[in-house]
């Protein structure tokens, strides 16, 4: 279960990846990637597809980028997301967000064997200050119907 201590830890980074970003900059991992970048936050974009993303490097996996990052959100498939986490592992990354839509429950069993931090049922742009006004109507709606993290 997702905790709010666990979401205000994650968000507390200064610098995360995004694997899953795409070049497409109507697709959710693009428009993760801009909102966190636009909030002030060091975004590292991990797409093995791509070598820019936005007029930023992109790194094909997590083991090439350039520093290590406090925390990753992934916005890939299910199936892809499985291998993504333990990536994260082999790079020492203790706190995962798998955005909804990612997860998997052999995801997130691999995070909680591993000692990974992981957020799951969540999405990470409605705990971002001064989003937009649908990320705060998610995020309302979600807390009214008993889905508030504690």
């Amino acid at each position: 279960m997702t905790t709010k201590a666990a979401i205000d830890e994650f968000m507390s980074q200064s610098v995360l990846a995004v694997a899953g970003v795409s070049r497409d900059s109507r697709k959710f991992g693009n428009v993760v990637y801009k909102e966190l970048r636009s909030k002030g936050i060091r975004v590292l974009a991990i797409n093995p597809n791509a070598q820019t993303i936005e007029g930023d490097p992109c790194y094909p996996s997590l083991k090439a980028l350039p520093e290590k990052a406090g925390g990753l959100v992934v916005c890939t498939q299910p199936a892809v997301s499985e291998q993504v986490v333990r990536e994260a592992a082999e790079a020492g990354i203790c706190r995962v967000w798998l955005q909804q839509g990612s997860e998997s429950r052999t995801a997130i069993q691999f995070c909680q064997d591993h000692g990974i931090n992981v957020i799951s049922g969540e999405c990470v742009l409605m705990y971002q200050p001064n989003t937009a006004f649908f990320h705060k109507f998610h995020k309302f709606f979600k807390e009214a119907f008993g889905g508030k993290p504690t």
